[in-house]
C-alpha cells in the first residue's frame, strides 16, 4: 500500500547502508525520494534500483561538512521536486580513538557532519514543511548516544546532541503538524561495522538479548513508520532499534 504517495522525502547518506535502506523503504511506501550523499556514482545506482522496482528517486550531491553544499542541495531538491515533507538525517562519520589521543580535527569533523550538518539541513528544508503545515523529521542517532562508548567520545557526543536537537525541534514545530523523532540503532551490519574483528562481533552479539546483529532494513522499517500518518501522534521520541542491547 502506498502510504506515502505524493510525499517527497530527502535522505542524507543515501548511497549505502542505513541511508540506502531508508530510501528504498520510503520509495516502496510511495514517496518520491531525494537521494543525497557525496558519492554520486553510488547514488545513481540506488536511484536505478528504486526505479527498477517502480519507485521514483533522484540523486543530489551533498557534503554535510560544508554549509554551502547543504544549502545548494536543499535548494536543488526543492527546485526540482517542489517540496520536502520528510527529512531523514542519516549521514554520519566516525573518527574513533581514545579521548587522550583524539585530535581537535577528529572532534570537529565528527560534530560538524553528524550534528551541525543535521541542524543545517533541517533548517534548510524546514520552510517547505512550515508552508505545508505537515512534516516528518527523523534523526538517526545511535545507542552510544545514550550509553556512551570508550574510544568514541566525539561520535557519542554528536549522537547525544541529535537526541537533544530532536526534542527541542519537536517542541518548536508541533503546532504546524510537524513531528520530530529519532531512531537509535544498536549493532547493525553495515560498512561502518564491517571493520570489526570476529572477536568483537561475538562480544557485541553477546550483549544483545535477541542474539543477533540488526540489519539496515530493521532501521528503515522504523523510519518508514515514523514518516507515516500512523505515527502522527508521536513526536520528541527516540525509538531504540537495538535488539534489547540497551533498554532505557
Amino acid at each position: 500500500m502506498s502510504t506515502l504517495a505524493g510525499r517527497v522525502a530527502l535522505v542524507t547518506g543515501a548511497s549505502q547502508g542505513i541511508g540506502r535502506a531508508c530510501a528504498l523503504a520510503l520509495a516502496e511506501a510511495g514517496a518520491t525520494v531525494a537521494l543525497c550523499a557525496r558519492n554520486e556514482a553510488k547514488l545513481a545506482e540506488v536511484a536505478a534500483e528504486i526505479k527498477a522496482a517502480g519507485g521514483v528517486a533522484h540523486p543530489f550531491a551533498l557534503d554535510l561538512g560544508s554549509e554551502e553544499s547543504i544549502q545548494a542541495c536543499a535548494k536543488a531538491v526543492i527546485a526540482q521536486l517542489g517540496k520536502v515533507e520528510i527529512l531523514v538525517n542519516n549521514a554520519g562519520i566516525t573518527r574513533d580513538t581514545l579521548t587522550l589521543r583524539m585530535k581537535r580535527r577528529d572532534w570537529d569533523d565528527v560534530l560538524a557532519t553528524n550534528l551541525t550538518g543535521a541542524f543545517l539541513m533541517t533548517q534548510a528544508v524546514m520552510g517547505s514543511m512550515l508552508k505545508a503545515r505537515w512534516g516528518r523529521i527523523i534523526n538517526i542517532t545511535s545507542v552510544v548516544g545514550e550509553t556512551g562508548q570508550a574510544g568514541q567520545a566525539n561520535y557519542a557526543a554528536s549522537k547525544a546532541g541529535l537526541i537533544g536537537l530532536t526534542r527541542s525541534l519537536a517542541r518548536e514545530l508541533a503546532s504546524r503538524t510537524i513531528t520530530v523523532n529519532a531512531v537509535a540503532p544498536g549493532y547493525i551490519e553495515t560498512a561502518m561495522t564491517a571493520v570489526l574483528t570476529d572477536e568483537q562481533r561475538t562480544a557485541m552479539t553477546l550483549q544483545i538479548p535477541l542474539a543477533r546483529a540488526g540489519t539496515a532494513r530493521d532501521i528503515a522499517s522504523a523510519v518508514a513508520f515514523l514518516a507515516s500518518e500512523e505515527a502522527g501522534y508521536i513526536t520528541g521520541h527516540t525509538l531504540n532499534v537495538n535488539g534489547g542491547m540497551y533498554m532505557g
